[in-house]
C-alpha cells in the first residue's frame, strides 16, 4: 500500500486524563517494526473494560491513552518478521496475545500468555518499550497493545488473529472480548454439562453470551439476574428461562436462588464486577459441588472474602479470561459458526454509531440502554 513504511495521520479517541470526556483527535501512527502489524481498524465495540480505563479503575494504566480493545479491520502493512499475516487480510487484535512460546501457550490448561497485562503491565507501550502514536507532539500510550479506538492501530503479531475473508467487521468485532468471554466461561471454564440450572448475575454483552453458551450446551435452566429489567426480553430471547431483579425481593438473592431451584444452582456466572455480586454468585452455589465463575472485573485493590467453610464440601469458585480460548487458535473455528448461523452475536449489538460519535456510545453505556454499542469507523 501507498502509506507502508510512512506516518499515518488519522482519528483517535484519546483519554487524557482519567474522568476526563473522551476526545477525539488527530493522531500520527508510526510504520509497524519488527514482529508488528499495522491495521485500520473498521469497526470497534464499547465495552465496560473501556469505561474502566475512563474511570481510572486499572493502576497500571498510562495517561493520555487510546484504548478500546474489540475491534475488527484490515491489515494495512506489516514488518519485519512477520509472517502470520499479509496486507489486505481481515484480522482481530488479541487484548490477551498468543505467543505461541512461554509456558503457558504450550499448556492447554490456560490461555493467560506470559506476555499479557497479568506479567507485562507495559502493555501501554509496544514490547520494545516504545509508542506508535503521538498527538500534538506528546506520546500516546497504547491499552492491551490493541488501542481499537483509533482508525488505524498497530499490534505486535503475537497479539492478532486473521479471519475470514467473508466475516462482516462490523459484527464480528464482538469476537475480540465480549462474545467468547462470556460463551466461553459456559464451555470453557464452568465446563456446563446438559440439563444444568444456571444463574447469569449481570446481562450485559457478556452475561448475555453466557446464556447463549448454557443454552449451546444444554443447560435446562438459566436464570438471568439483573436490576434493569429491560434488558430481560433480549436474555429470553437468546435463552434465559427466567429473569428476576434483586430489587424485587426482601431477602438477598442468593437465598432467593436457593429457594428457587432447592439446593442452589449447579453453576453461577457473575459478569459484572461488583464484590458483592460476587459473593451472592457463590453463595447460591449447590453447597456440595457448585461452581462459580468470576468474569467482571472489580476495581484495583478490592478484596473478595468468603467463608472458608463453604469449599470443604466440594464447591468451586472460578476465575476467567477472555473464556478460556487461546484466540488465536480458536477465532477462525468460532467465526466460522457464527457465519453458519450457529450463534447469534448480531443480538448483542443494539447501536451502531459512526466514530465521532464515541461519547455518545459511552453514555448509552452508563444509562443502561445498550447491550453493546458498535463504533464504525
Amino acid at each position: 500500500m501507498a502509506t507502508a513504511g510512512k506516518v499515518i495521520k488519522c482519528k483517535a479517541a484519546i483519554i487524557w486524563e482519567i474522568g476526563e470526556t473522551i476526545s477525539v483527535e488527530e493522531v500520527e501512527v508510526a510504520p509497524p517494526r519488527a514482529h508488528e502489524i499495522r491495521v485500520k481498524i473498521v469497526a470497534t465495540g464499547i465495552c465496560r473494560t473501556d469505561d474502566h480505563v475512563l474511570q481510572g479503575f486499572f493502576p497500571n494504566i498510562k495517561y493520555p491513552v487510546i484504548a478500546g480493545h474489540e475491534g475488527a479491520g484490515i491489515v494495512e502493512s506489516v514488518g519485519p518478521e512477520v509472517t502470520c499475516v499479509k496486507p489486505g487480510d481481515k484480522v482481530i487484535p488479541l487484548c490477551v496475545p498468543q505467543c505461541g512460546e512461554c509456558s503457558c501457550c504450550l499448556s492447554p490448561k490456560t490461555n493467560s500468555c506470559l506476555k499479557s497485562h497479568l506479567y507485562e503491565p507495559c502493555q501501554n507501550l509496544m514490547p520494545d518499550k516504545t509508542s506508535r502514536f503521538t498527538c500534538k507532539g506528546k506520546v500516546i500510550y497504547h491499552f492491551l497493545w490493541t488501542s481499537t479506538f483509533s482508525e488505524y492501530t498497530v499490534v505486535p503479531d503475537a497479539a492478532i488473529a486473521k479471519i475470514d475473508d467473508n466475516a462482516p467487521l462490523e459484527k464480528v468485532c464482538l469476537f475480540g472480548c465480549g462474545f467468547p468471554t462470556g460463551y466461553g466461561a459456559a464451555i470453557n471454564n464452568a465446563k456446563v454439562e446438559p440439563g444444568s440450572t444456571c444463574a447469569v448475575f449481570g446481562l450485559g454483552g457478556v452475561g448475555l453470551s453466557v446464556i447463549m453458551g448454557c443454552k449451546a450446551v444444554g443447560a435446562s435452566r438459566i436464570i438471568g439476574i439483573d436490576i434493569n429489567k429491560a434488558k430481560f426480553p433480549k436474555a429470553k430471547e437468546l435463552g434465559a428461562t427466567e429473569c428476576i431483579s434483586p430489587q424485587d425481593f426482601k431477602k438477598p438473592i442468593n437465598e432467593v436462588l436457593v429457594e428457587m431451584t432447592g439446593l442452589g444452582v449447579d453453576y453461577a456466572f457473575e459478569a459484572i464486577g461488583f464484590i458483592d455480586t460476587q459473593v451472592a454468585a457463590f453463595a447460591s452455589c449447590n453447597l456440595g459441588y457448585g461452581t462459580c465463575v468470576l468474569i467482571g472485573e472489580p476495581p484495583a485493590g478490592s478484596q473478595l472474602a468468603l467463608d472458608p467453610t463453604q469449599f470443604i464440601s466440594g464447591k468451586k469458585l472460578l476465575g476467567c479470561m477472555l473464556g478460556g480460548w487461546k484466540l488465536k487458535d480458536a477465532l477462525p473455528k468460532l467465526i466460522s459458526d457464527y457465519m453458519k448461523k450457529k450463534c447469534n452475536i448480531d443480538a448483542l449489538i443494539t447501536h451502531t454509531l459512526p466514530f465521532e460519535k464515541i461519547s455518545e456510545g459511552f453514555e448509552l453505556l452508563h444509562a443502561g440502554k445498550c447491550i453493546r454499542c458498535v463504533l464504525l469507523l
